[in-house]
Parts: structure tokens; C-alpha cells; sequence
């Protein structure tokens, strides 16, 4: 026996953009081994595909998915929609680095109760994921709140010096460790009274480690277009792409702004690695 399985007949995207097309797929030990027309006889399991679309595993960039994918492994209502890939710890908030002494503030108990943040390190985290298998792989962020409430006594207020550095050498711990990058949620009270400095500095931990930053930013109300200029100006001035997570015009009174923001958006794409 050549292969595990065969789908024959299936109409491939194989993710490059290219224009799809109809071939067999094999199958062996868990790996694509052969793309096109091949001898439906010799494998142990025959799909038919006529009629049905192969493409890789979607990515699920935004997620907050840290301790799920540890508590419930199977994934379904990931691996069911065919995301077979998560990215964690969006919007400033992640599992790791930190232990709680109390419950988690908002929004960190979006992710669990005390109980779930017990990962003193990236490292930690990363080991536990693996120990549980889940069904989806998976890639995190560091969250600037996580790494605010590891290491300030008081979240409504900004972080002095001594408290930025210990960020920095957590962050920094973190990056070496496998993290993507850092991401924020500056609309949240746990955050909002982080200014713009306090962000830049953790944000040059980044670009030696090859990272990305992230924000849920400042506001997505009457002042959305200064939010996104200062997560622009936090990308250039760290040297690392920025990325943000929810663009949308909030309240009434935006609406129809979505031509300024997107206008803001490309403009700015032109000279520096901005997405959304």
C-alpha cells in the first residue's frame, strides 16, 4: 500500500492564490505526499471529493482562545470550520507570563478565573499547551495588560520606570521563548491609563526578536483616526509591523467614517507594514 488516503477528484486551493484546480490528493503518515492524477488502488481509504473544495487549515488570527485550547483540546468549533491554526493572547490579555494573587481583572477573565492564569513564564505556558495536544496549533502574543498586572500594584495609572523595565525584561523573556509579539487593549480600563510612552517602550523589545504588535486600540469612537496614529506611530517608532484588531467606526455618530479610517489605512501602508 502507497498511500493512507486518497481524495480524488477534489477541487484544490492550495493557498498560493493561484487559480484552484481538480486532482487527486495521498495521503501518508498524516502528510500530503502526492498532488494529481494518481492509481486510486493502492491506499487504505478512498475519499471522493466531487463536488468538494481542499484547502489548508485556516488561520484564526484573532482569538482569545489561550486557556481553551488547553482545557478543551478537541477544539471543535475550531477544527469543525477548518481552523486548524489559533493566535492567542489578542487585545492585551494572555494566559502567560503571570500568576494572580486575586481574581482577574477585566478583560483578563474573559480567559478564566484565578485558577487559569498559573504560568509564570511564556515557557510554562508553551509546555502546558503541548502536554494538552490540542487539535489546533497553536501561536500567542504577549498581552500588555497581562504584563502590567504582573507587575504594578495599581492598573488605573501609568507605569514608572522601574515598572516599564520589568515589563521589558519579562517581555523580552517571553519573545526568546517563542512569543509573536505584543499586543494591547488600550480601550480598557486595565490599560487605558497607559500612555503612548509606556507602550513604545515595551514595544522595542520587539523588533530585535523579529515580533509584531498588536492593539485593540485607544478608541474606536469620535477620536478613531489620533487611535490609529498612535498605533502607527508606536510601529515606526519600535520598527515593527503593526497590526490592528478591530477596525470598525463604534457609535452613531461614525458612521460613514469607514471612507476616512480606510483612506488613513492605505496612505500609511505605502511607507509602513500596517494591517488590520
Amino acid at each position: 500500500m502507497l498511500f493512507d488516503t486518497i481524495i480524488k477528484n477534489v477541487e484544490v486551493f492550495d493557498g498560493t492564490g493561484e487559480q484552484s484546480f481538480c486532482a487527486d490528493v495521498a495521503i501518508l503518515d498524516g502528510k500530503i505526499a502526492e498532488i494529481g492524477q494518481i492509481d486510486h488502488e493502492d491506499c487504505g481509504q478512498l475519499v471522493e471529493g466531487a463536488g468538494l473544495a481542499l484547502a489548508p487549515g485556516f488561520i484564526d488570527v484573532h482569538t482569545h482562545d489561550d486557556t481553551n485550547v488547553i482545557r478543551y483540546p478537541d477544539c471543535l468549533p475550531k477544527i469543525s470550520q477548518g481552523v486548524t491554526t489559533v493566535i492567542v493572547g489578542n487585545c492585551g490579555i494572555s494566559a502567560s507570563p503571570t500568576v494572580l494573587a486575586g481574581d482577574p481583572p477585566d478583560p483578563m477573565n474573559l480567559l478564566g478565573e484565578q485558577a487559569d492564569f498559573k504560568y509564570p513564564t511564556f515557557s510554562a505556558y508553551a509546555q502546558a499547551v503541548e502536554q494538552a495536544q490540542p487539535a489546533v496549533n497553536v501561536a500567542a502574543l504577549v498581552g500588555h495588560t497581562t504584563l502590567r498586572n504582573q507587575v504594578m500594584d495599581d492598573l488605573q495609572r501609568t507605569a514608572n520606570e522601574d515598572e516599564i523595565a520589568a515589563m521589558q525584561s519579562n517581555l523580552d523573556l517571553a519573545m526568546a521563548q517563542g512569543a509573536l509579539g505584543l499586543s494591547s487593549g488600550l480601550a480598557y480600563a486595565s490599560a487605558k491609563q497607559a500612555n503612548a510612552n509606556e507602550v513604545m517602550q515595551l514595544a522595542k523589545v520587539l523588533s530585535s526578536h523579529g515580533g509584531i504588535y498588536t492593539t485593540h486600540m485607544r478608541t474606536e469612537f469620535e477620536e478613531i483616526l489620533s487611535a490609529m496614529e498612535e498605533a502607527f506611530e508606536t510601529g515606526q517608532y519600535a520598527k515593527v509591523p503593526v497590526v490592528i484588531s478591530h477596525l470598525k467606526c463604534a457609535g452613531a455618530g461614525n458612521w460613514g467614517r469607514t471612507v476616512e479610517v480606510l483612506d488613513l489605512m492605505d496612505k500609511v501602508s505605502e511607507h509602513q507594514d500596517v494591517s488590520c
